[in-house]
Formats: structure tokens, sequence, C-alpha cells
């Protein structure tokens, strides 16, 4: 199966893209420019991609995953849709392809999450656990912000920034959390909330998806919680 990421410099997508070279697919990718630490990453991983975005490089591919940071109007875009091609978000893939099955432990906030979720993903590791990992970011030791993993948990930085251009749900939504995380919560991201409430309103419907036999955690007192 040939798999392609339209914006493959991000850190996410480049960490998705090794992730499944890993377990089998070919994959490729573009973005408008790539740089360090991913440009670097990719290359030792072996992944070719493109530089800019053009129709023509889509041709011959299976499945189409967007990022959230590229838009309609976008060349590869137009030509997926005018094809009729299948396409998939970047948190609706990681779904698809590594979490089915798993016990998902969801590190969710708006400040914290990327090392919270190293620390129980490694708090897991030193007890036996060979937990998946997955978050938006690299290592300080070099190491990518991701493992495969070999057993029954998988632990993911939960994003509440938006999925695409044609899922404005937060990311965080698509990961069917066994467990969650929540460690703080503020207003941010003011491109795309325009007040703490709406910020909110996706942390609830999150709360809202931990199953009875699941566990919600919480790091300090959130007013949303009284609801």
């Amino acid at each position: 199966m040939k798999i392609y990421l339209i914006g493959i410099g991000g850190i996410a997508m480049g960490n998705l893209a090794s992730m499944l070279q890993k377990s089998g697919y070919e994959v490729s990718g573009s973005d408008a420019g790539v740089y360090p630490p991913m440009s670097d990453k990719l290359k030792e991983w072996g992944i070719p991609y493109f530089e800019g975005f053009r129709a023509e490089n889509l041709k011959g591919q299976d499945l189409i995953i967007v990022g959230n940071a590229i838009s309609r109007g976008n060349p590869e875009v137009e030509e997926m849709l005018n094809l009729g091609m299948d396409y998939i978000s970047m948190p609706a893939a990681i779904g698809k392809f590594f979490l089915k099955g798993k016990k998902v432990i969801v590190v969710a906030g708006t400040h914290g999450k990327t090392t919270t979720t190293f620390l129980i993903h490694h708090i897991l590791k030193e007890n036996g656990v060979e937990p998946g990992l997955f978050v938006g970011g690299i290592r300080k030791d070099g190491l990518p912000g991701f493992e495969l993993g070999n057993g029954s948990i998988f632990v993911i930085e939960g994003d509440e920034y938006d999925t695409a251009f044609f899922d404005k749900s937060s990311k965080f939504l698509h990961y069917k959390p066994t467990y969650t995380v929540l460690n703080a919560l503020d207003f941010d991201h003011a491109d795309i909330f325009p007040d703490i409430t709406a910020i909110e309103t996706m942390f609830k419907r999150l709360i809202n998806l931990v199953p009875g036999n699941g566990k919600f955690f919480i790091g300090m007192v959130l007013v949303l919680l009284k609801n």
C-alpha cells in the first residue's frame, strides 16, 4: 500500500510517516519547506519527499494523509478531491493504523502534555511494559517521538488543535481513550478558539469519550469539571 503525506515536514507528520514505513507501508510525501530536525530525520529514515506541492506527485498513491496546516487551494489537495482519492487526517490515520484494539492513554491539556506523555511511557517501560508512543516532538537525545510498542497499551499526546481543513474538531477526539490524563487548561490557540469556553467544550467532549471501565486523571482543579 502506498501512503502519501501532504505536509510531511511537520514533526508529528514526519513521525507518523516513519511509523507507517516501519509497519511495512510504502511512504512518501511533500511539503513547502522541510527544515531540521525533520529534514534530517526523513533523510535518516530513508523517506522520500517532494519540495513543493504538485498535482502529479499523487500519481499511483493509494491513501493520502492530509496535515492540519494544509488548506483548500493546495494543488495536491485539489487533485486529490478532483480524482476522488481516498484521504484521511493525521489523527484519524493514527487511530486507524495504530490504536485499534489498544488501551489508549491520552495525555491532554494546554501545557505539559508532551513531557507528561514521555514520562508515562518511560515509567511503563521501566516496569516491564512495552507500550506504543506518539508525540508531536523529538526527544532531546535525538530519538524520535514514537515507538510502535509490543503490547496492548499505547500512550499518545492529545493535541487540542484542530484536525484538518475538512475536520475542525480537536485531534484528541480521534484517539478513543481508555484513560485520559489532563494536566492543565487555560486559554490558548486564539487563532482557532474564540474564548476559553470553546476550548472547554472540546475537553468536555474528550472526557465524555472515556468508557465506564476507564479512568480520568486531572493534574489540577478544573472549573469545567463542575459541569
